[in-house]
């Protein structure tokens, strides 16, 4: 079970991933926390589309299915309403009624009955920070931390169906520092323009790089991978930066996904290759 924010995150953290473990038949669930609907339209080519105009909220809808059927996986609703990124300084307020506003025990509640009823063995979310600081990301970590310790204490949320206690925590890693400057190189080593050069100009060398504990090998997904990105029509820009890289460099370099290993009730052994290493041994 991947718990996401938003509808596309899915589709940029850990996405080749789910698609290779659904191709091996593992049953995988994505779980998006809101709608999107305050999300901005990312891709310049539909800033006026009178469809995007008209209801961006079922557009993206449409657009999750869609790159759910891309990566093979299944995806419910928890039914939040997106918070939005708050700009300026200061801050504005978040507005009434959204899902980094919810009290953590009800949104918690909400998707341990998922849990309970889809009874995944691993789960993944984001880490504390949220991989970046949008408030429905750092809910979204809150929450699937909670449901991960709570599913399996059956006084907890008695009314949300029969316990279940998941395996395996996990926190996606996206674009690493070293993801980044590994493709970076690569590209300049070609002769090819780099996207990545602003990025690591932001990072400095004390900033501390998070722990990876798993690498999954899956450069064999890339395809559906870009697949399920390009279906997030309004969010991705097919002529941004997901894109600027050629495949068959990426693949060269950079054939994993990687995770951080948050919390496990198995024993296991650092570094995996296998987010089921563990699990597989104590069915």
């Amino acid at each position: 079970m991947a718990v996401h924010a938003h509808p596309d995150d899915e589709s940029s953290k850990g996405a080749a991933t789910m698609a290779r473990y659904a191709a091996e038949g593992v049953e995988v669930l994505v779980v998006t926390c809101t709608g999107g609907e305050r999300g901005d339209v990312l891709n310049p080519k539909l800033a006026d589309d009178p469809e995007v105009k008209r209801d961006l909220p079922g557009l993206r809808r449409r657009e999750m299915a869609a790159a759910a059927a891309a990566l093979g996986v299944q995806q419910r609703w928890l039914g939040y309403v997106d918070s939005g990124l708050p700009e300026g300084d200061p801050l504005p307020d978040l507005p009434p009624g959204c899902f980094a506003l919810e009290p953590l025990e009800q949104a918690a509640e909400a998707l341990v009955r998922v849990v309970r009823e889809f009874r995944p063995h691993v789960m993944t979310t984001y880490n504390e920070e949220g991989g970046y600081p949008h408030p429905d990301h750092i809910m979204c970590h809150k929450v699937s931390v909670a449901a991960f310790d709570a599913a399996g204490d059956a006084a907890r949320f008695p009314n949300a169906g029969p316990a279940w206690e998941p395996l395996k925590l996990y926190y996606d890693h996206g674009f690493s520092r070293s993801r980044v400057r590994a493709v970076h190189e690569a590209l300049l080593a070609r002769r090819e323009p780099s996207p990545f050069e602003p990025w690591l100009e932001r990072w400095s060398d004390a900033d501390a790089e998070r722990e990876v504990t798993t690498r999954i090998e899956c450069s064999d997904y890339f395809d559906q991978r870009d697949r399920a990105l390009l279906a997030h029509a309004t969010q991705i820009d097919p002529d941004g930066f997901f894109f600027a890289v050629p495949r068959d460099l990426e693949r060269a370099v950079w054939s994993v996904e990687e995770f951080e290993l948050a919390r496990s009730r198995v024993e296991t052994q650092i570094p995996e290759t296998d987010l089921f290493a563990g699990v597989r041994d104590a069915q």
